[in-house]
């Protein structure tokens, strides 16, 4: 079997292979092709179609970059990357609205880190505006909370209307239903791929963009990602009642994590999301409970920075199942910030998964995490906001890439 992918001198279908067709994928592609006219690229990706997975099954919103650590790159990617995104979909035609959003806090515990986030805001250069209590039904009459602020340059895009058009914007060959199950990458020649189709592809480097499998697609060309992707589900509802909401209203974000809690969506279709949750999934793509993967599971039981993460957020974790398994725990949640929703409002929705980094020792990875191998690029931490800010980081992955290849 290793004959049937080696890689031979001189014989490369393309100069960049891409594994993964989600949003970072295909950025990347668009972004070396823009950058370097004549750039052979070529995706490859397992599903029949873009943006199956993270890209398609997320909140949709163009995040502003409030929450991010300044001098980070989700900071600067994801301010960057959301007016990139409002200027790529009016080029380009695709949904999108410019809303802004409301962050609310709901207990007095939560003033501290809303102030907190007022001037984290402003470092990143985010402009935002202050409300008391009786301000907040300007923007949204049904929503309560003691305080909160606006966050005037947040929006939704149907990011899946994106995806398509960086693969069409591209020019690059775009292989669907192609799963890789082996990579045989030669420092001194370049990489060959091995589909589950039998299709062998070879490229002078290699990009991964393999999403929830970034982590084994290093492993499978030779390098430690150091890192384990551990995935959490998130759970929607959808609102029966849209017009409770008139936009985007979030909840104060706990520090400690990197998700964004319960918060409510209107989205380009009019339609109002409420969720996600978080708790573990059961396999890497597990939408459901009843998804199960028995190597995959093992695979993060075995991984020590999971067993640190339960020792260490277990309260929070049983909160998140106990929303996950009872109805009325979930909108308790809600209720804090809408009181007029009532059970018969939550109508469920498709969820997602999110592909967390997680270190040996428990530790979150709390940023974009790209690294670099021999004639390899590996991206192996992009949640949320990653589609936000896909462009710039399709830019900073391509220039990498672009990069290897000018030194081979």
């Amino acid at each position: 079997m290793a004959e049937v992918v080696q890689v031979r001198a001189g014989a490369y279908d393309c100069d960049v292979l891409v594994i993964g067709g989600g949003i970072v994928g295909l950025s990347t592609a668009y972004a070396i092709t823009r950058a370097a006219p004549g750039t052979r690229v070529t995706v490859l990706e397992k599903e029949p179609g873009p943006a199956r997975h993270q890209t398609g099954r997320n909140s949709g919103v163009i995040h502003s970059g409030i929450y991010y650590r300044p001098g980070s790159l989700k900071a600067r990617f994801a301010v960057r990357g959301a007016a990139e995104m409002v200027k790529f979909c009016a080029e380009y035609g695709i949904a999108h609205a410019v809303t802004g959003k409301l962050i609310v806090a709901t207990g007095r515990e939560e003033l501290p880190r809303l102030h907190a986030l007022v001037q984290r805001g402003r470092e990143n250069g985010i402009p935002v505006r202050e409300l008391g209590a009786a301000q907040i039904t300007e923007y949204e009459p049904e929503v309560r909370g003691l305080a909160a602020i606006h966050v005037g340059t947040t929006g939704v895009c149907d990011f899946v209307g994106v995806a398509r058009e960086l693969a069409r914007a591209s020019g690059a060959e775009i292989r669907y239903g192609a799963r890789v199950v082996r990579v045989d990458r030669r420092p001194d020649r370049g990489v060959a791929v091995l589909t589950a189709a039998g299709d062998v592809v070879r490229g002078r480097v290699l990009v991964n963009c393999a999403g929830l499998y970034c982590d084994e697609v290093a492993r499978l060309t030779g390098d430690d990602p150091e890192v384990r992707i551990v995935p959490f589900r998130g759970e929607y509802y959808e609102l029966a009642r849209p017009e409770l909401v008139r936009g985007l209203v979030y909840p104060v974000p706990d520090p400690a994590f990197p998700f964004l809690g319960v918060h409510l969506t209107r989205g380009i279709d009019g339609g109002v999301h409420i969720g996600p949750n978080a708790v573990p999934a059961l396999a890497r793509e597990g939408y459901g409970w009843g998804t199960v993967r028995p190597r995959e599971l093992a695979g993060t039981v075995a991984w020590p920075g999971s067993w640190a993460i339960a020792r260490r957020h277990w309260r929070y974790g049983a909160g998140e199942l106990h929303r996950s398994v009872s109805r009325a725990a979930f909108l308790g949640a809600v209720r804090r910030l809408l009181p007029g929703v009532q059970a018969a409002d939550l109508v469920r929705a498709p969820a997602g998964v999110r592909a967390q980094a997680v270190l040996r020792d428990g530790t979150l990875v709390d940023d974009f995490l790209i690294r670099e191998g021999a004639r390899a690029v590996h991206v192996l931490n992009a949640p949320s906001p990653a589609a936000t800010a896909s462009l710039p980081i399709g830019r900073e992955i391509g220039r990498r890439a672009l990069g290897m290849l000018g030194s081979l």
